[in-house]
Parts: C-alpha cells; sequence; structure tokens
C-alpha cells in the first residue's frame, strides 16, 4: 500500500513518527466546464488519493520529497528563498507557501514526503489533491486551523498562479467528499448537499484512454472560459444585471447570435445545457433510475464532443464502443478535456465480460492499451489513520 510505503520512507530518513493525509482524488459525474460559470456540478471523491507525511522539523525550512513520478526533492526557505527546482508539482507548493506567507499564516518549518495512486492527467483531480492536501496537512502541523472553505479557495489561487484559471468545484469535491454519495455542487453561491448512490447491481469504471492532459499548459482550456465571457458580456447589453451564463438562457443566446461569434454561442448553450443535465442526473440517482443515468452520461459526452469540443477521437470511440455493449448503460468523457478517461456506469454482473471487451476493441481501433480503474467513492481530506 503506498500510504504505508510513504510513512516507512519517512520514519527511516527523518526519524519522526509523521502525521498522515489523505487527500483524495475526485470523479465528476456530470457537470462539465460549468464550475467557473457559476454552474451546476455533481462530483464525488474515491478511494484513490494522495498520501501526505508530515513532520515539524527545527530549520526555517520545508523540505517535500515525492514518489508521485520519480523520486525528486525539493526545499523551500520560509524567508521566500528557495533552491531551483525541475518538478512540475513544485510550481504548485512554491505558489501554496507565497499565498499563506502574503496572508500572513504562521508556517513552521516541515518535512513532508508524498505518494499516491492516482493517474496524473487522467481528470481526477491530482492538482486538487495536491494543493488541498498540502495546505491541509501545512496547518496541521503548525497548529493552526483552517476552514475548508478557506483551503479551497487558497488551493484554486494557486492554480490561477500556475495559469490554470479553474473554478471551485474540483477543491469542494476533495475538501467535502463524502463515502457512498455524490456531492451537489451550485457554483453561484457554493451551497452543497449530499446526493446518495443508490445503484445497486451496478458499478462505476473508469477507463483510461492513456492520452495525457496538462491544462496548465494547454491553453484550449482558457479559451473556452473566454467564449463563456464573450456571450456574458453580449447579453449584459440588455440584461445589465447577469454576471454569469447561470442566468444566461438559451433564448438569451439566440438574441444575441446575430453579433456574437458562432463559436462562443455553441459553447454557451453546451453550458446551459449541462447544468440541466446535472438537476437531471440528481433526479435519476435520487429515483435509483440506472437507465436514465446512462443516459445522462451519453448525452453529456456527445454535447462535449459537437459542442463544445474538448474530447479526442480516442475518448470518442471508447464511448461508441461501450453504446454497443449491453452491460454498459452509459459513459462519458470526465475532467477538463482533451484527454484522459471516460467514466462508465455497468452492469455487475457483466463487469468482467463488459471491460474486457472494451479494452479489446480500443486496442484494436486505436492501437493504445487502455487501463481500468474500478470506482469506490469515499471522504474528503482527513488525517488517516
Amino acid at each position: 500500500m503506498i500510504d504505508k510505503t510513504i510513512a516507512s520512507y519517512f520514519i527511516e530518513n527523518y526519524g519522526n513518527d509523521p502525521i498522515l493525509i489523505k487527500a483524495p482524488g475526485r470523479i465528476n459525474l456530470i457537470g462539465e466546464h460549468t464550475d467557473y460559470n457559476e454552474g451546476l456540478v455533481l462530483p464525488a471523491s474515491i478511494e484513490k488519493g494522495i498520501y501526505f507525511a508530515v513532520s515539524n522539523n527545527n530549520d526555517d525550512t520545508i523540505r517535500i520529497e515525492t514518489f508521485l513520478t520519480q523520486p525528486e526533492k525539493i526545499e523551500f526557505k520560509l524567508n521566500g528563498n528557495h533552491e531551483k527546482f525541475e518538478s512540475f508539482w513544485g510550481n504548485y507548493f512554491k505558489a501554496i507557501i507565497e499565498i499563506l506567507v502574503a496572508k500572513n499564516y504562521p508556517i513552521k518549518g516541515i518535512d513532508c514526503v508524498f505518494g499516491g495512486d492516482i493517474p496524473i492527467g487522467s481528470g481526477l483531480s491530482s492538482s486538487a489533491a495536491l494543493c488541498c492536501g498540502f495546505i491541509y496537512a501545512v496547518t496541521k502541523i503548525s497548529g493552526q486551523d483552517i476552514l475548508r472553505e478557506e483551503i479551497a479557495l487558497i488551493a484554486q489561487e494557486a492554480e490561477h498562479k500556475i495559469g490554470l484559471n479553474c473554478g471551485l468545484m474540483d477543491q469542494y469535491a476533495v475538501l467535502f467528499g463524502k463515502k457512498g454519495n455524490a456531492f451537489f455542487l451550485d457554483c453561484k453561491d457554493l451551497s452543497h448537499n449530499y446526493i446518495p448512490i443508490n445503484l445497486e447491481g451496478f458499478s462505476w469504471v473508469l477507463v483510461n484512454s492513456n492520452i495525457k492532459h496538462n491544462l496548465a499548459v494547454d491553453s484550449e482550456y482558457n479559451k473556452r472560459r473566454i467564449s463563456c465571457e464573450n456571450i456574458v458580456k453580449k447579453v449584459q447589453k440588455y440584461r445589465p444585471e447577469i454576471t454569469s451564463l447561470r442566468d444566461v438562457t438559451l433564448e438569451d443566446v439566440k438574441k444575441v447570435s446575430n453579433v456574437a461569434d458562432a463559436t462562443d454561442c455553441k459553447r454557451a448553450k453546451y453550458v446551459i445545457e449541462e447544468n440541466d443535465r446535472v438537476r437531471k442526473m440528481i433526479k435519476a440517482l435520487t429515483n435509483g433510475d440506472a437507465q436514465e443515468v446512462g443516459n445522462v452520461l451519453r448525452q453529456g459526452h456527445w454535447a462535449m464532443s459537437t459542442q463544445y469540443e474538448i474530447t479526442t477521437s480516442e475518448l470518442d470511440a471508447l464511448v461508441k464502443i461501450g453504446e454497443n455493449l449491453d452491460g454498459v448503460l452509459g459513459s462519458r468523457m470526465m475532467g477538463g478535456g482533451f484527454g484522459g478517461c471516460t467514466i462508465n456506469l455497468m452492469l455487475t454482473e457483466k463487469l468482467d465480460a463488459s471491460i474486457k471487451s472494451m479494452l479489446k476493441q480500443y486496442k484494436e481501433q486505436t492501437g493504445i492499451d487502455a487501463e481500468y480503474y474500478h470506482l469506490a467513492i469515499d471522504d474528503g481530506v482527513k488525517v488517516f489513520e
């Protein structure tokens, strides 16, 4: 188990018994690219995660080692100076420390070893787990409790500092997740509640296309955010009270279509309709209607493919394969886009055969070996015993 490996390595190399923090990855059942439009989302935290072994040290230094990709170590001085590093994840920690210092949080020197079992770049929000877990760990070591809502905002600010203008869905899902439940979040006022997932006889499976994405580098994410903002500006000319796509209607988009870019209109329609798919998914889960859950998944995928244009040919192939398997009720790409995984609802009694057939056909069509992961819905960030 990765948690035991990390804890044992910490004890061997740093001589202390660490506090062990677990920050889960997250799935999103439905509600893609709606969060930064003050829309509706339905994520859930999962069993896979990132583990942080942390302890105080007597230096004015934060030392961090990882097993996440390859063994690497970086150091930060609490006076703001740090040694050069090459790791992509070092940028997240640098941003977090700078934010905490700017906010006058009392930070102590700490030693930290982390690693996990979230596949990087697969749409499971490893970056949110990284940021939220590390901030939570720092607060535990420093003895300065920070509300989870504040941790979410700091983690979001860190992502913004390194170039990804994300919303708050990932952070809230990672921090507030509850075992056995989806997490309904209204990104306009951050109100939330839990939706029990009671689909007996069905299983959630993630299939990794092994097409990697890096949203912080790929500007396509930010281009779509700009498209949404462009439509809001057009609508505001006759509805000045509008502040986001959340309150824009399809009729509004139709009214401005003669003066707005056609691509911007298409993307805005996707977001408005995706909010409605979140409502449909909540109703389907509440009613235990697995068939409708599958329908909403499929509808969401093809809208991402044709309207928001954030899927890939490989992800489309996975969904099409699933549509022709009687053990798969529905599939869709999950995450920011341009790679990663599909989330699939499958009949448990046909699970093994469905997975085997899906992976075989995907290999035949693309030449790529896909991977799969059984999903278990788990709790949010916590001290791990």
